[in-house]
C-alpha cells in the first residue's frame, strides 16, 4: 500500500483525556517480544531484535492455543470436512489482510500497540471501544481457560480413582467445582498478582510444545484408532445454510493474533510492510495446517458426536491423551496470567485516561488498585467458569469479539488512513483499498452480530 502524504488524526494530541496516562496501556505487549522505546531515534532504522524467522515463530505462537480443542466440533457444525476447509481458506485471506493493514497503520501513525494504533488512526471513540473490547475478550478467554482446566482434570481424576465417567464424582475432593477452585487459588492467582510477568517467554515455548503434541496425538489416534472409538455419524453437508456460520467464532478465536501482532512488527530488525506480509502469510499457513489437521482428524474420529473440547471425547485411561491433557493444563495455567495481564493493562490505561492522572503521580496507589483489579477479575472469571461448563458457549461469544479485532478495527484503520491522505486525484488503487476496508468492516460486523445473537439465543433457550 502506497503511503500518501498527510497526517493521521492530527488532533490526536488535543483529546480531553490525558496523553501521558495513556502510556500505561502500552503494557499490552506480545510474549517474547522486546521492542525499542517508542521515541527512540533508531525506530524504523532496522535496530529491532527480532528476525523475520523469529517473527514467524512468535506470530504462530500467538495464533495457536487452547482454541484448537474446539476445531473438530467447528467442523461438525460447519457440515463436514469440505465446508470446514472452505470456510477457513476464505477467512484466511482477510485474516492475513488485517495483519498487513495493522502493520501499515502502525508505521503511518508511529504507534506500537494495537489499541494505540486504533486510537491514533481512528480517533477517541473507536479507541475506547477497542480497549473495552480487548478487556472483555481477555476476560472471556480467562473463563474459557478455567473451563478447559476443569475438563482435563475431570478426565485425569476419573482415570486415577477408576470411577465410571457416566456416574460422576462421588467424593467432594473429586468434584469439578472443587478441583477448578483449588487449582485456581493455589496456582493461577499467585501468578496473576505480580506487576510484571517475566516468565511469559518460557510459557510461550511450553504452549507451542503442548499445542503440537495435542495435534500429533489427535492425528495419530485417527490414523491408528482404538477399537472403542467409532464415530456416531459423519456429516457431509451442513444441516442448514446458516449452520456454516456457527463455525466462524471458533475460526476467529483460533486465528486471532492481531492484538499481539503490532508489537511483533515493531520489534523486527526490518519493520517493513512487504516483509511483514511474507511473515504473517507463512505464520498463518502453519497455523492453518495445525488447525486443519486437528479439526479434520478429530471430526472424522468421532463424527457428529465430538465434544466441544475434543479431548473430552477420548477415554480417561488413554495414556497419550492423558499426557496431552496435562500439557493443556500447564499451557492454560501459564497463559491465564498473561491474558489477565493484558486485560489489566488496558483497564489501567482507561482508568488513568479517565481520571487524567499521569503514571508518575499514580505510583503510590498503583499497587492497591492492581490487587483490587486482580482479585476482582480472578473471582469473577472463576465464578462464571464454575457455572458455565461448556467451552463452546464461551467461544461463541468471544469469537465474535475476535472478529472485531481481525476485521472491524483493521478495516476502520485502513479507511481512515486512506481518507487522511492528501491527494489531488484519487487513483483506482485508492478506491480499491477503501472498498476493501469497507468490506472488512461489513464482514466483521456481520460475524460479530450473527455469532453474538446466536450465542444469546442458544443460551436463553437451552
Amino acid at each position: 500500500m502506497a503511503q500518501g502524504t498527510g497526517s493521521i488524526n492530527s488532533d490526536y494530541k488535543d483529546w480531553e483525556w490525558s496523553d501521558d496516562a495513556g502510556e500505561r496501556a502500552r503494557l499490552l505487549q506480545s510474549p517474547s517480544v522486546e521492542t525499542v522505546p517508542k521515541n527512540s531515534e533508531s525506530q524504523g532504522n532496522g535496530l529491532g531484535a527480532t528476525s523475520a524467522l523469529g517473527a514467524v515463530f512468535i506470530v504462530v505462537n500467538a495464533a495457536l492455543g487452547a482454541g484448537l480443542l474446539n476445531f473438530p466440533a467447528a467442523f461438525s457444525m460447519a457440515g463436514g470436512v469440505a465446508a470446514g476447509i472452505t470456510l477457513q481458506m476464505c477467512m484466511l485471506i482477510f485474516i492475513i489482510g488485517g495483519l498487513v493493514i495493522l502493520a501499515y497503520c502502525s508505521q503511518a501513525s508511529n504507534e506500537r500497540t494495537y489499541q494505540e494504533v486504533v486510537w491514533a488512526v481512528c480517533g477517541k471513540v473507536p479507541g475506547v471501544l477497542c480497549e473495552v473490547a480487548i478487556a472483555v475478550y481477555t476476560f472471556g478467554t480467562c473463563i474459557a481457560f478455567l473451563i478447559i482446566i476443569g475438563d482435563q482434570e475431570d478426565k485425569i481424576i476419573a482415570a486415577l480413582v477408576k470411577e465410571p465417567e457416566e456416574v460422576g464424582s462421588s467424593h467432594w475432593y473429586t468434584d469439578r467445582k472443587f478441583t477448578i477452585s483449588i487449582t485456581a487459588f493455589l496456582l493461577i492467582l499467585p501468578l496473576s498478582i505480580p506487576k510484571e510477568i517475566g516468565f511469559q517467554k518460557y510459557a510461550s515455548s511450553l504452549s507451542v510444545i503442548g499445542t503440537w503434541y495435542v495435534t500429533a496425538v489427535i492425528i495419530i489416534k485417527y490414523i491408528w484408532p482404538d477399537k472403542e472409538l467409532v464415530p456416531v455419524e459423519i456429516p457431509t453437508s451442513p444441516s442448514t445454510w446458516t449452520a456454516v456460520f456457527n463455525a466462524m467464532p471458533t475460526i476467529c478465536f483460533g486465528f486471532q493474533c492481531h492484538v499481539s501482532s503490532v508489537p511483533v512488527f515493531n520489534s523486527m530488525k526490518q519493520p517493513e510492510v512487504k516483509t511483514w506480509g511474507a511473515v504473517v502469510t507463512a505464520a498463518m499457513v502453519i497455523a492453518l495446517f495445525v488447525y486443519t489437521g486437528t479439526g479434520i482428524c478429530g471430526f472424522l474420529t468421532f463424527g457428529a458426536g465430538v465434544e466441544q473440547d475434543v479431548l473430552m471425547s477420548y477415554p480417561s485411561n488413554d495414556i497419550p491423551v492423558a499426557l496431552a491433557r496435562a500439557f493443556i493444563i500447564l499451557c492454560v495455567l501459564t497463559s491465564y496470567p498473561i491474558l489477565h495481564f493484558c486485560g489489566r493493562a488496558v483497564l489501567e490505561g482507561l482508568w488513568l485516561r479517565y481520571t487524567g492522572v499521569t503514571v508518575e503521580e499514580d505510583v503510590v496507589r498503583e499497587r492497591r488498585r492492581r490487587l483490587l483489579q486482580t482479585i476482582s477479575w480472578f473471582l469473577l472469571t472463576l465464578l462464571l467458569a464454575l457455572f458455565i461448563p461448556d467451552i463452546g458457549k464461551v467461544i461463541s461469544v468471544i469469537g465474535g469479539l475476535a472478529a472485531c479485532f481481525i476485521f472491524v478495527f483493521p478495516g476502520l484503520c485502513l479507511i481512515q488512513a486512506k481518507l487522511s491522505e492528501i491527494q489531488e486525484t484519487r487513483a483506482i488503487s485508492w478506491w480499491a483499498q477503501v472498498s476493501y476496508g469497507v468490506f472488512m468492516v461489513t464482514l466483521g460486523a456481520f460475524i460479530f452480530g450473527q455469532t453474538t445473537a446466536n450465542a444469546i439465543f442458544v443460551d436463553l433457550t437451552a
